[in-house]
Order: C-alpha cells, then sequence, then structure tokens
C-alpha cells in the first residue's frame, strides 16, 4: 500500500523564546491533527530580522515572522499572500475586533492584510521590586533616579529612534505629519535634547543593549533597577525566566503628557510562492486564533496578538500581572510609517540620533540629516509605485 509523501512547511522567527518556542509548539499541535504535515521553524537573531531584506526569504520559506514596517514592500510587490483574499471575513473581523492597540491594522496596507498579529508590543516600563522603592511617575524622577546611577535603556540606533518618536509626540508633535519634514524643529529639538539629558546620566554600555539586552541586565545586576521604556517581554515576568523576576507596567508622564511608544510586535506572513497554500493557510488561522493564543501560543512563552489573551486572568497570573498592567500602553502607541521606502528612512535614521547622544553636537543638524533621509524614502515610495 502506498504512503503520500510528507507534506513539509518552514517558517522563519527571531531567535528568542518569545519568537520561536510559542511556533515550535503549534508547529507540534498542528501536525498532530494533521498527520503528513511537517512544519519546521528557523530563527534569525533580533537584529537580522529586523534587517533581512524579505524578498530573499519569501523564496526559501511557506512562513514569515515580520515586523509590521514591511507592509508597505510586501504589499507593492505581491511578496506575501494577501491573506483579505484567502481567509473568511467573520475570522478577519474578530482579528481586526480583538487587536491590541492596532496591532492587527498595522499589517493592512493598500487594501491588503500582508499577516496576522500573533504579537503584540510596545516600549513599557520595568524595574526590579527588590531594588526600587518607588517607580518614578515623570521626567523629572526618571532623571533623578538616572543621577544615581540606576537607570537602564535600550541604545541600539533603531531603539533611540524608537525613544525619539516618543519623545517628540510627548513634547507635542508625533512624526511624520507632514512630507517636508520629520518634525517641527522646536519640538525635534526639545526630545533630544530631553534624551541626551537622559543617556548622560547611564552607563555607555547602554549603546550595545537592545530590549533582551537591558531585561538581561536588569534581572541579574544589582546596581541598575528601572528602565523608563523598552519593548516589553512578559518572558521576564514569569517565575524561573531570568535570575530575578521582573515587574512591569504602564509608562510615565514627560512634559506633563503619559508617554505614548511606538507600536512593536510581530506578524505571521505566508510566503506567495508557498506549494502547500491551502496548509499553510490553515496554519496561520489556527496560531492566531483566540483559543490557541489564549492557551498554548501564551503558555509556551509567546505575547500573543489577540485581546481576549491578553485579558484571560491565567494568563495575567503566569507573568505577574504584566498583561493588565501593560495592556494601556499598547492600546494608545503610535503607529510608525509603513509605505514601501521608509524602510530606507528606518535604518540608517537611528544613527546620528545615537551619534548626537553619544557625543552631543548640534540637535538641529541632527534633524536636517534625518529630513535628508525623510525626503530620500519618498524619493523611493514614488519609484517603487511607478
Amino acid at each position: 500500500m502506498s504512503t503520500r509523501p510528507p507534506v513539509r512547511l518552514r517558517g522563519l522567527t527571531w531567535n528568542h523564546t518569545r519568537g520561536l518556542l510559542p511556533l515550535a509548539a503549534t508547529a507540534q499541535l498542528f501536525s498532530e491533527s494533521h498527520p503528513g504535515v511537517e512544519i519546521a521553524w528557523d530563527k534569525r537573531s533580533l537584529q537580522e530580522f529586523a534587517d533581512a531584506p524579505l524578498d530573499r526569504h519569501a523564496e526559501r520559506y511557506d512562513f514569515l515572522v515580520i515586523d509590521h514596517p514591511w507592509a508597505g514592500h510586501a504589499a507593492s510587490r505581491g511578496i506575501l499572500l494577501p491573506l483579505d483574499e484567502h481567509l473568511p471575513r467573520r475570522f478577519l473581523s474578530d482579528q481586526k475586533a480583538q487587536q491590541v492597540g492596532c496591532s492587527h491594522d498595522s499589517y493592512h496596507f493598500d487594501g491588503r492584510q500582508t499577516a496576522l498579529a500573533i504579537d503584540a508590543a510596545a516600549p513599557v516600563a520595568s524595574w526590579r521590586p527588590d531594588l526600587i522603592d518607588a517607580v518614578p511617575r515623570n521626567g523629572e524622577e526618571i532623571l533623578a533616579l538616572a543621577r544615581r546611577g540606576r537607570v537602564v535603556m535600550p541604545g541600539k540606533a533603531i531603539d533611540l529612534l524608537m525613544h525619539f518618536y516618543m519623545i517628540c509626540i510627548a513634547f507635542g508633535e508625533a512624526p511624520f505629519q507632514r512630507r517636508q519634514r520629520v518634525v517641527a524643529p522646536d519640538v525635534g529639538e526639545c526630545a533630544l535634547e530631553w534624551l541626551r539629558a537622559l543617556a548622560a546620566f547611564c552607563s555607555r554600555e547602554i549603546f550595545g543593549l537592545d530590549p533582551i539586552g537591558v531585561y538581561r541586565r536588569l534581572a541579574a545586576g544589582r546596581r541598575e533597577s528601572y528602565c523608563p521604556f523598552a519593548y516589553g517581554y512578559s518572558n521576564y515576568a514569569r517565575r524561573g525566566y531570568a535570575p530575578h523576576r521582573l515587574a512591569f507596567g504602564d509608562l510615565a508622564r514627560v512634559n506633563g503628557r503619559t508617554l505614548r511608544s511606538t507600536l512593536g510586535g510581530t506578524g505571521l506572513a505566508v510566503s506567495a510562492r508557498t506549494r502547500h497554500r491551502e496548509v499553510a493557510l490553515e496554519y496561520v488561522r489556527m496560531v492566531a486564533s483566540p483559543e490557541v493564543q489564549r492557551t498554548v501560543y501564551t503558555a509556551s512563552g509567546g505575547q500573543p496578538g489577540h485581546r481576549s489573551a491578553w485579558l484571560d486572568p491565567e494568563n495575567d497570573g503566569l507573568t505577574a500581572g504584566y498583561f493588565s498592567a501593560t495592556l494601556p500602553a499598547l492600546d494608545r502607541a503610535y503607529l510608525r510609517p509603513r509605505y514601501d521606502g521608509h524602510l530606507h528612512f528606518q535604518d540608517q535614521a537611528g544613527d546620528p540620533v545615537r551619534r548626537y547622544l553619544l557625543n552631543g553636537g548640534k540637535p538641529g543638524e541632527v534633524l536636517r540629516q534625518l529630513d535628508r533621509l525623510y525626503a530620500k524614502s519618498l524619493q523611493l515610495s514614488v519609484q517603487a509605485a511607478a
């Protein structure tokens, strides 16, 4: 008696418990209910995850875990399956109605749903409850704690760019409201100066740290006790994950405004080149379903994208209140641009911000550099559409 050869699919995600283990668990669960289907997940570093070209990976993989700034690029070039054409309308309506912040909408561009928001994140505050007496409530208290050498924050270029967006909003203007400039000069200069004042009180080692590095440092150290903003990881709020359990909460106020950080998270996409379209679509629908998001996905170390998982009391207890404490920050998170061409800006714009925080200089010149990069990205967008 002949047997069919197994259906083998491959996916690419990022190298962290939060990025890999829930997908490995859901792949195993899917295979158990679909005999003859094998799903394998490869991983890449966090930096490669942000930088590597989507086009190349879509040629090799059936599934891709992506950042939403890729949505415009993917939509304009047909790299990913438009899920709005292949998944039931009722299912997609639930995904939209039950999104965390605008996570589902962030993957919708030019009428195409490029991915499903399986993971939701934004910068939030974190601290060591065993080392800190009072959590800062405003910018003045953050700076005061930083003067004592107790504050750490991500200082890699991409993270500093996201901080810059957030502090610009605190000083009165969200970035990219005009096509001629990133932000008004007075707002941008205030934001840069505030961030430099904070960075000056932190160890220079922060400039080599991403959020994972910050959380590892906080969880293992004995001096730094507070991070005012970094993309949240519920893993570090879970028992046994790190040397010390971290607490997480909403952001402080700066310039009289509660900080509004920049949306992150990840989406699960299907390559347009997959040879097993129906099976692939069934799998991504399962992963993003409320039942799996609330249970297997979160229990396996994931940070879900479906709102019901964030509101689930068992998940909140598992993470010492992480989900309920940080949800307000995600719900008001700022959505950065996603047009085809914007990644040219995002990939380079953090460098002048980082140089200014490291070495000083003229904030006005930093803003002019950002404006030039912005203009180039808009030009690339026009060329891509032509």
